[in-house]
């Protein structure tokens, strides 16, 4: 254990080291003296998904890393990372009890591998919406807000809407009752379109049902290409409930190559949204520990910029 929090430690003093990353401090962009950050940072587990599949980490080990390596104290977790281990409700006791002792938040679980929300099958249909509840319970467990799901389908645009929205309407009323929101990433086909997306939540029409909008998840597949990003993430701040700051690469000054951050902070905060902001880094330039202190050194950056603006 701790020989890994050393390499994690390791990779990340060496990307806020580097003289290619001169951003701004941690505790910089607030509002006013003492007062709250405009948005707080977070980390989705996918940023550390290589070293967790080669099991130089852990899942119980995650809220650690998170604290020890990167500073953070809000995690949201991949559910394919305790799929089995979770069955035992003793292990979500022990996941827990880490957060509880490393004062980590538990914000969601991102659900993947269920089913389809919107299958055309009634049966499996139910099936898919069934197979959430679980993941449910487990975010009421660990004291998380929303658990993230997909919103597969197929046919035509009016067809897949509503089948998305049906499964995602009866989920979410099973999720109100345990408190717990449903919230919808733009995740491919025809997800990654978010005027589609935005269609979905308003025919869904609960208050416990959203978005979470992804920066860089708007390729829509071969035959659709990609979908404008920073249309995409306006489409989908006025139902979001999470945002993933997703982030693949870096120029010298610290900033994402391919993503305007700056742009797409200001369309996020111009929709009243002051939630935590989701470190996803899925780069290969840099490794996961660098990629991860990149992105939190670019929110921080964005953060302090913009906080003359957002008073």
């Amino acid at each position: 254990m701790m020989d890994r929090r050393d390499f994690m430690k390791a990779s990340a003093v060496g990307a806020a080291g580097m003289s290619l990353f001169p951003l701004a401090c941690a505790d910089a962009g607030k509002t006013g003296a003492g007062a709250v950050p405009l948005y707080r940072i977070s980390i989705a587990q996918w940023s550390l998904h290589k070293a967790l599949f080669a099991d130089e980490m852990t899942n119980l080990e995650f809220p650690v890393i998170a604290r020890e390596a990167f500073g953070i104290d809000a995690v949201e977790y991949v559910n394919s990372f305790m799929k089995e281990e979770s069955r035992d409700p003793r292990y979500i006791e022990e996941l827990k009890n880490v957060c509880d002792s490393e004062g980590i938040t538990s914000l969601l679980i991102m659900c993947d591998g269920e089913g389809r929300l919107g299958d055309p099958d009634d049966a499996a249909r139910l099936a898919a919406i069934e197979n959430h509840y679980r993941w449910i319970d487990i975010a009421v467990e660990l004291g998380c807000h929303s658990i993230r799901v997909n919103a597969a389908s197929e046919g035509d645009w009016n067809t897949q809407r509503d089948l998305a929205a049906n499964g995602l309407r009866r989920l979410t009323e099973f999720g109100e009752q345990a408190g717990i929101n449903v919230i919808v990433e733009n995740h491919g086909g025809i997800s990654s379109n978010g005027r589609w997306l935005a269609e979905v939540m308003t025919t869904v029409d609960h208050p416990m049902c959203g978005t979470l909008p992804d920066f860089g998840n708007f390729n829509m597949g071969e035959e659709m290409g990609w979908y404008d990003i920073y249309q995409g993430v306006e489409d989908l701040m006025p139902f979001a409930k999470a945002v993933s700051a997703k982030s693949h690469n870096f120029d010298e000054a610290g900033n994402e190559r391919d993503k305007d951050y700056m742009r797409i902070m200001r369309i996020v905060l111009d929709a009243g949204y002051r939630g935590y902001v989701g470190i996803e880094y899925e780069g290969s330039e840099l490794s996961e520990g660098d990629g991860i202190m990149a992105t939190k050194l670019l929110l921080e950056k964005c953060r302090t910029e913009l906080a003359t603006e957002y008073v």
